[in-house]
């Protein structure tokens, strides 16, 4: 046999040769092949993760969360030979935005709202499923999403949205510890997938629409026991307090939904923290409001802050910086530099120094008139837009969550842009009530005429049932040490997808019209598409089982896995 079981050969003759049940035969050919293939996944496995680019160990595919893969099997000569090899159906209906991770064969992935399922990378096939039912008091703000798992030495963790902490068996998918991380009757959430550090598991909170006060925390990787916590909103006493007036802080936002990332030479995590709350009323919460639509970077080993950069001060329009810090050494004015590179939901693009937190550059990527534009040190000049006309970008920002990409060997950043979308506001005094929405206002969408329809695909929210509609989408790809746009790919409909690429120079990303493209990541040329039926909302990611490299992609309701033809 390869290195790796074939499990497809074994299914064919195993209940003949093992006379045992399917279910026995599964778990125990699972079994046995795991342990005969794959080490454990230690911190240091996963601190080197490009030594072993076969694998995709973090939700990001490494610490410095570039999503770039060093596999080249697939390339610009043999992309036509690409071909659909499995498709595992999602069992829960709903949107799925999770990020598989695979180690040595196995496939590990999150279903709505809390399950999590170890796969056949090599077939599809399910071995093991675990179910967790949240709290019937869980409210999120924006869909029952669960982005994925972490991994460490021999466990799962997976964050739930009734705000528990989960760690499982890894190889039979039994439960070993469930520790809570909120409150679920304040609206305490956790979406992310959580960041495995040395011998801590870091989470975030969600729940920004709803009145948290926002926080990170890391728990004992082996117990659960709580390490340390990091509130996103200062307390009385300490530093930056003043940021906010009277009592706004206790319930003001500023949530952590987004996996953050990891400078393994500084000991430095690095976290996107969301909005204030309430929302649309920023004067209701005079200040900068600080930590709020900011990254922050913590010590790992304490949870002390280091540095803050805040993107949006006061943020009225929901620009929550929630999006991936990504990090990388690059070339900067004759030196090597470290920096972060953040493309923001308010319009900018910003590469920072992760050392000193210094704003190195920033510049607007879309049409903004919120901001006339940054000074010196990068704070946006506020141009509030008078009552009844519309802000660009719009509420959904001029990008989110959904992660970029970095490639070291182009040195260009990659992401879905929102286009000519803009947002019309408006604002309204409201008191916290534990576990309601706390928004402070509203927002219509920008149509061409009065009554006209928009361009788009609606989306509608639980709390409150707005629908947002939007222009147009590009993928850009933006030269770091200029902030100048390199090259873009336009898209009919806006893009919820991320972003992937790889040695051989491809970019690997989708859309909301259902397609899976490949393109030349340096000049933006279509070398691949097929319309696999659903939205696109995460990420793809790439691996290697039994020396062929595959691609995986959800769309819509199914994971679809590519490789080349045999």
């Amino acid at each position: 046999r390869p290195r790796y079981c074939i499990l497809a050969d074994l299914d064919r003759e195993g209940e003949q040769v093992m006379r045992l049940t399917k279910t026995l035969y599964t778990f125990f050919l699972f079994t046995a092949c795991l342990n005969s293939v794959s080490a454990q996944v230690t911190y240091q496995r996963i601190a080197n993760s490009a030594d072993e680019p076969n694998n995709w160990l973090t939700y990001n595919g490494s610490y410095m969360s570039q999503r770039h893969s060093l596999l080249d099997q697939i390339d610009k000569t043999n992309i036509d030979d690409l071909e659909l090899k499995w498709v595992l159906q999602n069992q829960v209906f709903g949107a799925w935005q999770s990020n598989p991770i695979v180690v040595d064969g196995i496939m590990y992935i999150t279903e709505r709202p809390n399950s999590v399922m170890a796969v056949d990378a090599l077939t599809g096939r399910v071995f093991w499923k675990f179910e967790h039912t949240p709290d019937e008091r869980a409210r999120v703000c924006c869909g029952a999403n669960n982005r994925g798992v972490a991994i460490l030495n021999d466990k799962l963790y997976m964050g739930t949205l009734d705000a528990r902490l989960i760690a499982l068996d890894r190889v039979n998918g039994k439960l070993l510890w469930n520790a809570e991380v909120g409150d679920v009757g304040l609206a305490y959430s956790v979406t992310m997938a959580p960041l495995a550090v040395k011998d801590k598991i870091l989470v975030g909170v969600g729940g920004g629409e709803l009145g948290i006060r926002g926080y990170v925390a890391a728990y004992d990787a082996n117990t659960g026991r709580e390490v340390w916590k990091t509130f996103t909103i200062p307390g009385p006493g300490e530093l930056n307090h003043d940021s906010w007036e009277g009592d706004d802080w206790k319930h003001g936002g500023a949530p952590v939904w987004i996996t953050g990332s990891y400078d393994v030479s500084q000991n430095l995590t690095f976290w996107g923290v969301g909005n204030p709350g309430p929302d649309w009323n920023a004067g209701q919460r005079p200040g900068d409001n600080l930590y709020s639509d900011s990254v922050i970077a913590l010590d790992a080993d304490t949870g002390k802050l280091e540095w803050y950069f805040q993107f949006t001060p006061n943020d009225g329009y929901d620009y929550d910086a929630v999006q991936v810090p990504v990090l990388a050494d690059i070339e900067w004015n004759g030196s090597s530099k470290k920096v972060m590179m953040w493309a923001n939901r308010n319009g900018y693009f910003y590469v920072l120094d992760r050392v000193s937190g210094e704003c190195l550059l920033g510049k607007a990527y879309v049409r903004v008139n919120w901001s006339s534009g940054l000074d010196e040190n990068c704070r946006p000049i506020p141009t509030p837009q008078p009552e009844g006309m519309p802000t660009y970008p719009g509420n959904q920002g001029a990008t989110n969550w959904y992660p970029p990409s970095y490639s070291p060997r182009t040195g260009l950043f990659y992401f879905s842009a929102w286009e000519d979308y803009a947002t019309i506001y408006f604002s309204e005094e409201q008191e916290y009530e534990p576990g309601r929405a706390f928004l402070g206002g509203g927002f219509s969408v920008l149509a061409p005429a009065p009554d006209a329809p928009t361009i788009g695909i609606g989306r509608t929210n639980p709390i409150n049932n707005w629908t947002d509609e939007v222009g147009h989408a590009s993928l850009k790809a933006m030269n770091p040490n200029t902030g100048e746009e390199v090259w873009e790919f336009e898209q009919f409909d806006v893009s919820d997808s991320g972003m992937l690429t790889t040695a051989s120079d491809l970019l690997i990303t989708g859309g909301r019209e259902g397609y899976f493209h490949v393109l030349d990541a340096r000049n933006g040329a279509l070398l691949y598409y097929r319309n696999l039926g659903g939205q696109i909302v995460m990420a793809p990611v790439t691996f290697m089982t039994n020396g062929k490299q595959y691609i995986s992609i959800i769309s819509g309701n199914s994971l679809f896995t590519y490789g080349l033809k045999d």
